[in-house]
């Protein structure tokens, strides 16, 4: 039976196709629209995943929506009468969307699928990322933990999961949010509601948690089982279209920042402070966990799962034996969770866990077959070099060896937040030079942002502190110390963003200024191209560690056809190009003078 689950009308919307349990497909819309986190139904991805895998709208058995709009409108009605009259004017603004969209949603997917016979099934917004951590996930039984800002009313879950179901064992709900709370700070530091939360992540380093203690007196009571309520007098979003207002910037005695202004030592501080409460009160909830459920495994889906740093920290803690989190962890995946919840949960169909996961290394978007990247490139008159793949991953090895930066596009595009060799901008790590550089040339964004590492799974221990693999680049780990470099006392003591350009180790382009690095480890089996590349890269310095970014520029999705790819490798100073076979080499005529004039709102100083 095949089950198409859908995430839409909020954030990031997504579509996924579930055959008897197994994922057949699964993207966002915003890489086939070209919109950043494109909230509309995804039109697009529907087009793409029939096309791609041969089904059409009468071969379905189900449709199914990622979460339950009725019951979110009762939240929504429910906070305006209890906030009443402060809100008004976010009332006034969000019940329109709602009566054109979420409360007629049945028909109006049965209209945009051109089906009028579907049926169609709501599940939990909670329920829905339980059911895209735990299903895919390689365990019998697992504690499934769920943080996010806000579904119907849930915004922390902790589930218990075993064979194919699952009971939800502790919930709290809006308006105490941990993950508002985090997106509180993100947008009193400046940056972009839920799409700003990592870089406030990448921002922490920088500074130093004074305010964890005020935070905690005056922001959220927190107990020891992980409970916790917010001081709503500070935050504004139950009420407003903002997230803080006067009284949050009184507390901390500094007016919000300006977006694309110059950063302020008291935005690192403010975001080293969250940060710390942040990973303290999820580590109480995972001990909690662990006392309530008899299982060595623990799942993390929601949006707060993103936060690999606190990921990263948790694992090591060994509270749980293992640790799996969903790739795609925010609204998107619950496009997954809600087929794979209709399929096992409605329908009562057993699970049969896989050894590693049955996520497929998330790569479940569309691929392009070299006839059709050849015709591409044809067409619009571009030169380029074909090479089988052994002499294509050599090529690409020697290109980054000469500090190369390059745009790698092959096999199936990657689902999640996430690129991971698929859709990748791959460079070579030990150039001091390198994160700058693209940085401020290529990805046209802001110079503190540090870079992932791709490493050879098999090599991941005798270069980072961490000896399981992290596919999915959701784990933060330290560089190993026999690969740093001892600092200086004048490099000890820089402060803020003056802590930028150090060399910390063998790897600096991918070490952040506290020895960190956000892990991807490459396996052969699940991606064979990538791994050769890397391998070969090893073989010619004896460094299995690359530079991994998402192939995308500051403010656009990742790419997903060869067009786009080529499209942004043409707007940026990349030096060349691999499309699957083809290599495409730009030529001194084809480098851009970047604007880079928007940089000077990040000074060094």
């Amino acid at each position: 039976m095949l089950i198409l689950g859908i995430s839409a009308y909020y954030h990031d919307s997504a579509v996924c196709l579930v055959r008897d349990g197994q994922i057949l497909f699964a993207a966002q819309e915003e890489r086939f629209s070209r919109r950043k986190h494109d909230p509309g139904f995804p039109v697009k991805a529907v087009e793409a995943c029939f096309a791609y895998t041969g089904t059409k709208a009468s071969d379905l058995g189900y449709a199914v929506f990622y979460e339950k709009p009725l019951q979110k409108f009762d939240r929504l009605f429910s906070t305006y009468f209890q906030y009443a009259p402060r809100g008004l004017g976010s009332y006034l603004k969000a019940v329109p969307v709602w009566a054109k969209h979420r409360l007629f949603l049945k028909e109006d997917i049965r209209t945009q699928l051109g089906r009028k016979d579907l049926p169609v099934l709501f599940t939990g917004h909670h329920d829905s990322h339980i059911a895209s951590a735990f299903y895919p996930s390689p365990f019998e039984d697992a504690a499934v933990l769920t943080i996010d800002a806000v579904g119907e009313w849930d915004t922390l879950t902790v589930a218990e999961a075993t064979g194919a179901d699952f009971k939800i064992v502790k919930r709290i709900t809006f308006p105490n949010s941990l993950g508002l709370l985090y997106t509180a700070f993100t947008y009193f530091c400046g940056f972009r509601v839920n799409s700003g939360e990592y870089k406030l992540m990448g921002l922490a380093p920088y500074g130093e948690p004074k305010y964890k203690d005020l935070i905690y007196r005056e922001l959220i009571d927190v107990r020891e089982d992980g409970s916790f309520r917010l001081n709503m007098k500070y935050f504004t979003y139950a009420t407003g279209l903002t997230m803080t207002g006067r009284a949050f910037e009184r507390l901390f005695g500094v007016p919000r920042r300006k977006p694309e202004t110059a950063l302020r030592q008291v935005d690192m501080d403010l975001a080293a402070s969250i940060q710390v409460v942040l990973e303290e009160i999820m580590e109480k909830i995972v001990v909690w966990a662990k006392g309530r459920i008899p299982s060595d495994n623990l799942c993390l889906a929601g949006g707060v799962a993103l936060n690999c740093v606190a990921n990263g920290k948790i694992l090591k803690k060994q509270i749980f034996k293992n640790v799996w989190i969903q790739p795609a962890a925010g609204d998107a995946g619950g496009a997954l969770g809600a087929a794979l919840a209709v399929w096992h949960r409605h329908l009562k169909n057993p699970r049969t866990p896989h050894p590693g996961d049955s996520q497929a290394g998330s790569f479940l978007g569309p691929s392009y077959g070299e006839a059709e990247i050849r015709r591409f490139l044809e067409e619009r008159r571009i030169p380029y070099t074909e090479l089988p793949r052994p002499e294509m991953a050599r090529k690409a090895a020697e290109l980054i060896d000469s500090s190369k930066v390059v745009g790698f596009f092959q096999g199936r595009m990657e689902f999640g937040p996430r690129a991971l060799g698929g859709r990748s901008i791959i460079g070579d790590a030990r150039s001091p030079e390198m994160q700058s550089r693209m940085n401020l040339k290529t990805k046209f964004r802001e110079s503190f942002r540090p870079f992932a590492p791709s490493v050879l799974e098999e090599r991941v221990r005798d270069w980072f502190d961490h000896d399981r693999p992290s596919p999915y680049m959701l784990l933060v780990y330290d560089v190993e110390p026999k690969r740093r470099r001892e600092l200086s006392p004048e490099d000890q003591a820089r402060q803020g963003l003056a802590k930028l350009g150090i060399i910390r180790s063998s790897v600096p382009a991918i070490t952040h200024v506290d020895f960190s690095a956000r892990l991807h480890t490459v396996n052969k089996d699940v991606n064979s191209y990538y791994h050769a590349v890397i391998s070969e890269f090893e073989k010619r310095t004896g460094c299995p560690v690359i530079i991994n970014t998402s192939f995308n520029v500051r403010g656009e999705p990742i790419v997903c056809s060869p067009e786009d790819a080529y499209r942004c490798f043409m707007r940026t100073n990349m030096d060349a190009l691999i499309l699957e076979t083809f290599l495409v080499e730009k030529q001194e005529k084809d480098y851009i003078q970047a604007d880079e004039s928007w940089m000077k709102e990040f000074p060094l100083d």
